[in-house]
């Protein structure tokens, strides 16, 4: 019988000694090389750098979905540098629903004084937090005081001989 080169020598001459041809399991008994897949984790490798805190955060927000109730807190938070310190003085945003929002200003001037900059406004908004989702701004003045509370009402002019 005549060694197959594709065996390693020591199971040729196994086979050989014993008289046996050479199997087709034998003949695949090659080396395999080593998966790559690891390469991440060799020392000194591409990646291997510690990553900031800060984009371990970032990742986490995007991923758990709070990335727009964080702009919209963000938002809040920061009004004073979105429409100037005299403007927050006079201002302060109270809601945001369905992509509106809501700012209650001290009075009906101001409320008018800033519709007349209600794009100025709204693009400083979208430039600066464009994952909070506003869509558009409303100016309220002071309003009188509401009798309405809760979600169930009853309609009329409220309690009119309360007071005597």
């Amino acid at each position: 019988m005549a060694d197959t080169p594709e065996l390693p020598e020591t199971l040729a001459t196994y086979l050989r000694l014993r008289g046996l041809e050479p199997s087709k399991y034998a003949k695949r008994s090659k080396r395999r090389k080593r998966s790559t897949e690891d390469d991440g984790n060799q020392p000194f490798m591409a990646g291997r750098d510690p990553k900031p805190l800060g984009d371990a955060l970032d990742k986490l927000t995007q991923q758990s979905g709070w990335s727009g109730q964080l702009a919209k807190e963000d938002l809040v938070r920061r009004w004073e540098d979105v429409a100037g310190t005299e403007t927050a003085q006079h201002s302060e945003p109270t809601s945001l629903m369905n992509g509106t929002l809501t700012i209650q200003c001290d009075s009906t001037a101001w409320a008018k004084n800033l519709q007349f900059m209600r794009a100025h406004i709204l693009t400083q908004i979208t430039t600066r937090f464009p994952e909070a989702g506003v869509d558009a701004v409303r100016f309220v003045g002071p309003d009188a005081p509401s009798w309405k509370w809760g979600p169930r009402t009853v309609p009329g002019r409220g309690p009119r001989d309360t007071y005597g």
